[in-house]
């Protein structure tokens, strides 16, 4: 972009001065990768300094002025007492004619996104400006803060005035490496693809194709690449559990990522740093070779973890080891590359907790009135449907659905969409969705994928994926965690038209409930104590609400069954998904008469476990394993199946005396 542009930019802009400070670091002090959280101006005024902004480097005397555009990484090394002004500030094409005209031209390029360093020729009279600009934004009346709006203005003309005369070299931020560099210093907290391009100034669409463009790889893909590099990292490194290192790689569900990393590896965690420890050993003693790599066999490890939706903090230290493995070499090399190739393909021109928490129960809220939210219009073929986001129009026979989590209770309606999130292989409704497209996790959907198949209404669980997905297509959010399963299938069922399939649903599932209930009172069951649980050899999740998932809604919820006096003194207080992590000590004291525990592929073996052996329930038979996968959802379809089982299994069992 030429400075002529930019001064035909600042002639049709709105602004707004988000902030103005003055700033002093001692001699010797650093700052590093310190984001730009909008736009902003660095003007120094007395010291020196080595400036760096996204890489370039800058050497700041007195009297010197930076630009950065949003999201750019600021680096500060002082070598002496150092004083600047920081200002921010928000800028954008205020005439709608413009703003077109200026899109047509060059979409990909956002304005005032250029960096640029330099000494001014009169540097006094910027300083008059941004002192005035900081007396008028100190006051903060309304007067001032208006005066602030007009002393901006005269100071970016007197800016561009003297970056004219000296004929300044401007640049474009180039947004590809700055979503590289922010993936690699945060890839540890929740990223999505529209936060990335709310974060350097973007669209999300742009973004995501210049970055592919030049990497090879859409944004959250590298996110994923990165934080699998680092897991590997410190399972070959370190001794943390696996619920550490999902944690420490951006993870909260350790079972999600066990699922994810084997996904790109093809191994699970623990079979993969057995196997790369294993062969370390080998490398190190060359002669020591007991058997073939070809024919070796990998005994079955275990995930260890507490709770798949409780957050772990800390992070982990990682170890010596004498030799790197080939495949850690491969991963590195891959994210040099990927940054390589951003960094030198020149300057950009551009501008998806857990799903089975469970939590269904004992809220009344909904986003949808089945009796007032849904109009037909049957001259257009649209229905009117009201959210929590507003009225939305969508299609009263909608042909090309892409559904996120909800799935279940679509399936349940007789719809089967054209595409949705991840579905665990487990799930009861798996065989369902044979032949539908995935479009990965839930809550990191693939935008680009949903644009490919041309849907014609979309249904989210999230702001999150509501944000992401709404310019597509006709976008319902369903406040899912907010509502008992049959609120949120009524919603869902009227955005179909569909109330009187929901309300056959419901009715079902309550009759199903009143039989269950009776034959377990017949068998001498229903009064006797129920305990779920979940981990391993370190530690047991046990379970102390009706939301948490795990069967804890077929059992406590629907069949009311009770738990042990520890537990359900918790139950009946808690309205969130909720559990303890004990150890195997003190586990036998909250085990009722029986216990369900949620199992999973790596689960640990606990036959040999003097402890575990020795608690009634486990000793006397009453012990009935359920599968993660199956109790995952929380949806009326798999809720259904969830209630044949535990019934079955209970009645199968040795009766509690």
């Amino acid at each position: 972009m030429q400075l002529d542009e930019q001064m035909k930019c600042w002639n049709h802009a709105a602004v707004k001065v988000l902030d103005i400070r003055r700033i002093v670091m001692e001699a010797g002090a650093q700052l590093s990768s310190y984001t730009l959280p909008a736009n902003g101006f660095i003007y120094t005024i007395r010291g020196s300094a080595v400036l760096q902004l996204d890489g370039q480097t800058y050497k700041a005397e007195r009297f010197y002025m930076l630009h950065g555009a949003k999201g750019s990484s600021l680096d500060i090394q002082t070598n002496e007492d150092f004083e600047y002004i920081l200002l921010y500030y928000r800028a954008f094409l205020a005439f709608p004619s413009y703003r077109k005209k200026w899109l047509l031209a060059q979409p990909e390029v956002a304005p005032f996104s250029l960096q640029y360093g330099f000494a001014p020729s009169s540097p006094l009279g910027l300083l008059r400006y941004l002192d005035e600009l900081e007396g008028a934004w100190i006051q903060s009346g309304s007067l001032d803060l208006l005066h602030t709006q007009s002393l901006f203005y005269q100071f970016i003309h007197e800016m561009m005035v003297q970056l004219a005369e000296q004929e300044i070299k401007t640049e474009l931020a180039d947004p590809v490496k700055q979503t590289l560099r922010y993936i690699q210093n945060h890839y540890r907290e929740q990223v999505t693809l529209d936060f990335l391009a709310e974060q350097f100034n973007y669209s999300s669409r742009h973004l995501s194709m210049q970055f592919k463009r030049q990497t090879g790889y859409s944004p959250i893909d590298y996110l994923i690449q990165t934080r699998i590099a680092k897991a590997r990292n410190l399972l070959l490194r370190s001794d943390a559990t696996l619920s550490e290192i999902a944690a420490e790689v951006g993870y909260s569900d350790v079972y999600y990522f066990s699922r994810i990393f084997k996904k790109h590896v093809g191994i699970s965690p623990i079979q993969y740093q057995r196997k790369m420890r294993e062969e370390a050993r080998t490398e190190d003693r060359p002669l020591v070779i007991s058997e073939s790599s070809i024919g070796r066999r990998w005994k079955s490890g275990y995930i260890d973890y507490e709770n798949h939706y409780q957050y772990i903090d800390g992070g982990s230290t990682p170890m010596k080891r004498r030799k790197t493995s080939s495949s850690m070499i491969m991963v590195a090399l891959l994210s040099i590359t990927m940054l390589l190739a951003a960094c030198s393909s020149g300057t950009a021109r551009t501008p998806a907790a857990g799903e089975g928490t469970g939590a269904s129960s004992n809220n009344s809220s909904t986003a949808v009135s089945s009796d007032t939210a849904s109009q037909t219009n049957k001259d257009n073929e649209t229905r009117t449907v009201s959210t929590v986001k507003g009225d939305v129009v969508v299609p009263a026979n909608p042909k090309r659905v892409v559904v996120l989590y909800l799935q279940g209770d679509v399936v349940a309606l007789g719809i089967k969409p054209i595409a949705t999130s991840e579905v665990f292989n487990g799930a009861a409704y798996k065989s369902e969705l044979e032949g539908v497209n995935s479009l990965g996790t839930w809550f990191e959907p693939n935008p680009e994928a949903v644009i490919d198949l041309d849907p014609d209404l979309i249904i989210v669980p999230s702001e999150e994926t509501y944000t992401l997905l709404k310019d597509i297509a006709p976008t319902v959010y369903i406040p899912y965690e907010k509502m008992t399963t049959e609120e949120r299938l009524q919603s869902i069922a009227s955005i179909f038209g569909k109330e009187q399939e929901a309300e056959t649903l419901i009715n079902n599932l309550n009759s199903k409930v009143e039989e269950s209930k009776q034959t377990l009172a017949d068998a001498g069951i229903l009064d006797k104590t129920v305990s779920i649980v979940e981990g391993g050899l370190k530690g047991m999740v046990v379970v102390e609400s009706k939301q948490y998932g795990r069967g804890s809604q077929a059992l406590y919820e629907y069949l009311g069954m009770k738990a042990p006096e520890v537990v359900q003194k918790k139950i009946d207080v808690v309205s969130e998904a909720g559990g303890s992590n004990l150890s195997m000590e003190v586990l036998p004291e909250y085990i009722g008469d029986y216990v369900f525990r949620s199992v999973y592929e790596g689960a640990d073996n606990l036959t040999d476990d003097p402890i575990w052996s020795s608690i009634p329930a486990v000793k006397e038979g009453r012990l009935i394993e359920i599968d993660f996968d199956f109790f995952y959802y929380s949806d009326i379809y798999s809720i259904n199946k969830q209630l044949d089982f535990v019934v079955e299994k209970l009645l199968a069992a040795p009766r509690a005396q």
